[in-house]
């Protein structure tokens, strides 16, 4: 049944998307292939001349699955929708026949012309012009910054963790990191945070809406998103992508899960290290204590035939075992001797963190007939971990115990018409993040601060006791995605027509109660048992503490592929995307709170930056954001036309989401709020409301509890949103050129690009406090003097959000690629990338923060160099099969020091002119590491294969510090003496390590 066009339209967007709708629900079957399918078309000449009653027939050769068109008039084909894989080509053109066979990438496109009447045997390799169409080559025509990760890659290059996305920094402007204080892993793409990626699995986005990490499960987490034996191969989009792709403002990852085949298949696994297989941290070589670890992963998949030709299975399963070493590092660049013998204790114990992951991931694929296929999948995924210690100043008593769970199911259906191909899906999605304090009780925070200077406050050395965190976010709902492609229009050269749209239904929430545990700050240099300040959080009576939403998506996108002639192709698109959150358009603003802001003279003055009137919602004053159109046009021109030199480009305009994680927070704050109370204590004398005498009864929640029970607002935190929130987004702009040329008997491919990414409106949280006269800091002054104590009247410290922050990037992309063939026994890959990059965040020592109390809004920020990306980056890997079945491989990561944040006030004229300065360490390399991997495998004589394989990750265990001194001292003449060097064991993981594989096939 097909869906009503009214009801997709409900609440009416535009009159112009309905129309579309219904335009597209009531055409033939309905539209677009799949991102990860790959398309092969051509001309089909017979007798020297066009062949018009030609058939051309695409039988996979591993599955069965058949796909035939009708030649055009013209002589012209256009086979879509094929599930990469080894195909062979068939053509018949009035009894004279030929056949040609080709593989295929997925999301690939392959010119291929074909000669009625030359047959050749099958499985013989086959040229056009000389280039290999047999075996896999990149795809060059086409506008998009596309490299493709072969399942060869995959399968032997070294790796540290089963993530298949680590493959993804082998392209230019890619990086995945590990991170060095929790061992949870990112990719991003350019100067953007992780946030803008999305992965599409077998042409379903993977899309959080909630949290960080561009998608579900990656969010601060060491686990998988999916098992990496159920993904076949992948491409990697950094920009200037198709229409078809959503929900994304920097790269776009494009995978293809694996499927059962005509013969029945098996691979088993286990991988191995402990703490005796590795080099010890620089933190254990100066204790001498070496702390117990273990990295264990074991895993298999089946597939098969069900029926053959016709139906198939595939079965997969992986388990992730990680305890891993945890050091607390003080902070303020404190060492152990000058801690008290309690705490001395603490900070020297060393701990492990434990992670177990689950992965499951089924597929069925049904080919009832020669123009119909059928796959139903599901993933679900499993993880929970001790996070949240070592690596900074928590003890293991202040860890998180994280838990977290995915569910995925597709069903998909897809139809190939004499003229068109519809692809369809039906998906359902739930998800989950559930982090908790691993100790509930007081948290203990002991603070002090070295450089003592006005511009700074006391800052953090060691925290034990309970942790503050405690949440549960996921999202849970449905869609509905069809996608079609017409492929025989053909005026004024080949047009190849796509269109789609995807309705979506989301129920997505946002539990939160910070700080869970309150959190008691003592001075090391005044009291270690009485408390200066506490920070706590209390349930306002009858407030709701899990904020929900019914969220609706809906987008819809056109897309014409112009084959002008045989050298000049042409790529127009447009989409547009449209989110409804009733949560945020439908809230209203406590009355009592609005009274208090209205009547708050200090945002009333003249000179105040901004008005209040719009962060005040009366439930009809917000609405969704209806303008993100997005145009997409790309080109490519092969030179010669042979698709040996083809120079590309495009331009276009991504729109992204904003995270419901920062939209709920104006609920959150108004239902648990988070309190500051001083107390007056020597060294630390207070006034005013939120300053108390210390009493040891507040070490209880309840005696906390009680302190604003009779007035819950008084002190607490209030955050605001901006009525009129728009969707953050990124302009791109590429050209390029790629070429395919002979060297040393073998195919070589390269390109070179320059891009231009600005994202634009990523959402910011300023403080809105101001001082009686309106100002946000004295008179005179660019730097300190925040009004922090001149909060709301009768609640506290106000924080407003909107739109603003920035990236711009300017880069160059370099690759070369050898691909690995089975007749070369070899492949290498090299990938540079150069970017000057800038952003406006300010004070931000994460490429996705999104506070800024230092400076009213981003107007007097300025753009400073991006942190967390490095200028120089360079990723070069090789594949060699040696001799008695022996494969080497190896992969080097080369990057130059990236900048880290750093305020800035020996250059000012005094504390009150500081400014924020990025510290770039010195050197030429700031990441190095050399991974290298040798598997040997054996033909037991029974079809089952036998291998042993071994990994030694960071051969020659580089250290890539993360810890440095960034003051750079007081106004001149004083100038810090230790500004730039090396102050803490902080390094990048891993040291060096050895992983021991062992597995079997058939």
């Amino acid at each position: 049944m097909k869906p009503h066009p009214q009801k997709l339209c409900s609440p009416t967007p535009t009159l112009l998307a309905c129309a579309l709708a219904s335009c597209l629900l009531m055409s033939s079957p309905s539209v677009l292939a799949q991102s990860t399918a790959a398309t092969v078309h051509g001309q089909v000449t017979v007798d020297s001349g066009p062949a018009k009653d030609a058939k051309v027939t695409a039988t996979n050769t591993a599955t069965g699955l058949k796909r035939t068109v009708q030649v055009g008039s013209n002589g012209g084909y256009s086979l879509n929708g094929l599930p990469p894989g080894d195909y062979r080509l068939d053509v018949d053109a009035g009894g004279k026949t030929s056949t040609k066979d080709v593989s295929l990438m997925v999301g690939q496109t392959v010119t291929l012309d074909l000669v009625a009447g030359a047959a050749v045997a099958a499985g013989e390799a086959h040229t056009l012009g000389t280039v290999e169409v047999k075996g896999v080559r990149l795809e060059t025509k086409t506008s998009e910054i596309a490299t493709y990760v072969t399942r060869k890659q995959i399968d032997a290059l070294p790796q540290a963790s089963r993530n298949f996305l680590a493959f993804a920094d082998t392209v230019p402007g890619m990086v995945f990191s590990t991170d060095s204080n929790d061992g949870s892993t990112k990719l991003r793409g350019g100067a953007q945070s992780s946030n803008g990626i999305n992965v599409f699995i077998d042409g379903i986005g993977q899309k959080n809406y909630v949290l960080k990490g561009g998608i579900t499960g990656q969010d601060s987490s060491r686990g998988n998103p999916f098992p990496q034996l159920g993904i076949a191969e992948y491409k990697v989009i950094t920009s200037n992508y198709k229409a078809e792709f959503d929900q994304l403002s920097s790269a776009a990852i494009v995978a293809l899960t694996r499927s059962g085949t005509n013969t029945f298949k098996g691979d088993l696994f286990g991988d191995f290290s402990n703490q005796d297989w590795r080099a010890p941290t620089l933190h254990e070589s100066n204790t001498g204590i070496k702390v117990p670890s273990s990295d264990k992963e074991f895993g298999a998949s089946f597939g098969g035939p069900i029926i053959q030709d016709r139906l198939h299975f595939f079965l997969t399963y992986e388990r992730k075992e990680y305890n891993s070493p945890r050091e607390v590092m003080l902070g303020q660049s404190y060492t152990v001797a000058q801690l008290p013998a309690n705490l001395a204790a603490l900070a020297n114990a060393t701990s492990g963190a434990p992670f177990n992951e689950d992965l499951y991931f089924g597929k069925i694929d049904w080919e009832p007939g020669d123009n119909h296929l059928i796959e139903i999948s599901a993933k679900y995924r499993k993880e929970d971990e001790l996070t949240n210690i070592g690596s900074g100043p928590n003890t293991a008593s202040y860890g998180t115990l994280k838990a977290g769970d995915d569910t995925h199911v597709d069903l998909h259906y897809q139809y190939n018409g004499a003229h068109f191909l519809n692809d369809a899906h039906i998906t359902y999605e739930k998800s989950s993040f559930g982090p908790r304090p691993a100790t509930i009780g007081p948290g203990y925070q002991l603070t002090g601060n070295k450089q003592l200077t006005p511009a700074t406050s006391d800052q953090v050395i060691l925290n034990t006791g309970g942790g503050p965190d405690f949440q549960d976010k996921g999202q849970k709902g449905t869609s509905f995605q069809d996608d079609v492609t017409f492929s025989d229009f053909n005026w004024n050269g080949s047009h190849t027509i796509k269109t789609g749209l995807k309705y979506k239904a989301i129920d997505i929430n946002a539990f939160e109660q910070q700080p869970y545990n309150p959190q008691f700050s003592y001075d090391i240099n005044n009291s270690l048992t009485i408390p200066y300040e506490v920070s706590f959080g209390a349930v306002i009576p009858g407030g709701r503490s899990d904020i929900t939403s019914s969220n609706k998506q809906f987008g819809i996108y056109i897309q014409d592929d112009w084959a002008v002639n045989a050298r000049l192709l042409l790529n127009f698109g447009i989409r547009w995307d449209y989110e409804q959150t009733p949560a945020y358009n439908n809230y209203v603003t406590p009355a009592g709170l609005v009274s208090s802001l209205r009547g708050w003279s200090n945002i009333h003055q003249p000179g105040v930056d901004y008005n209040i009137e719009n962060y005040i919602s009366n439930g009809n004053n917000r609405h969704a954001f209806k303008d993100a159109f997005q145009p997409r046009i790309g080109f490519s021109y092969d030179i010669d036309a042979d698709q040996r030199h083809v120079v590309f480009g495009g331009v276009g305009r991504a729109y992204d989401r904003n995270l419901f994680d920062y939209l709920a927070i104006e609920q959150s704050k108004s239902t648990f709020p988070q309190y500051n109370y001083k107390f007056d204590t020597p060294g630390h004398p207070c006034g005013g409301p939120t300053c108390i005498a210390w009493d040891p009864k507040y070490l209880d929640p309840a005696s906390l509890a009680a302190l604003v029970a009779a007035n819950p607002k008084l002190g607490s935190e209030v955050d605001l949103m901006n009525n009129n929130l728009k969707t953050p987004y990124s302009d791109q702009f590429s050209i390029g050129m790629r070429n395919v040329f002979q060297m040393w008997g073998n195919d070589w491919n390269s390109s070179v690009t320059f891009a231009h990414v600005v994202s634009h409106d990523g959402i910011v949280f300023t403080l809105g406090n101001r001082h009686p006269d309106g100002s946000f800091r004295p008179p005179g002054t660019t730097w300190g003097g925040q009004p922090w104590g001149d909060g709301i009247p009768g609640y506290g410290t106000l924080i407003l959000a909107s739109n603003g922050i920035q990236t711009r990037l300017n880069s160059l992309l370099v690759s070369l690629d050898k691909t690995y063939t089975r007749d070369s026994g070899w492949g290498m890959t090299l990938a540079y990338t150069f970017s000057a990059a800038s952003e406006n965040r300010g004070h931000a020592y994460e490429s996705d923060e999104h506070y800024l109390f230092d400076y009213p809004n981003l107007d007097g920020v300025g753009f400073t160099r991006s942190l967390g990306l490095a200028r120089h980056r360079l990723v070069a890997t090789g594949i060699y099969d040696a001799i008695w079945g022996i494969t080497i491989s190896g992969k080097l990561t080369l990057a130059s020091p990236t900048p880290k944040e750093a305020v800035n006030c020996h250059n000012a004229a005094d504390f009150d002119h500081c400014f924020f300065d990025p510290f770039t360490p010195h050197g030429n390399i700031g990441y190095k590491q050399l991974d290298l991997a040798v598997q040997k495998e054996w033909d037991t004589g029974h079809s089952v294969k036998f291998r042993i394989r071994g990994d030694l990750l960071n051969a020659f265990n580089w250290r890539n510090y993360t810890d440095y001194d960034t003051w750079r001292g007081e106004p001149l003449p004083k100038f810090n003496p230790t500004f730039g060097q090396r102050n803490g064991d902080g390094t990048d993981y891993p040291t060096r390590m050895f992983k021991l594989t062992a597995g079997l096939s058939w």
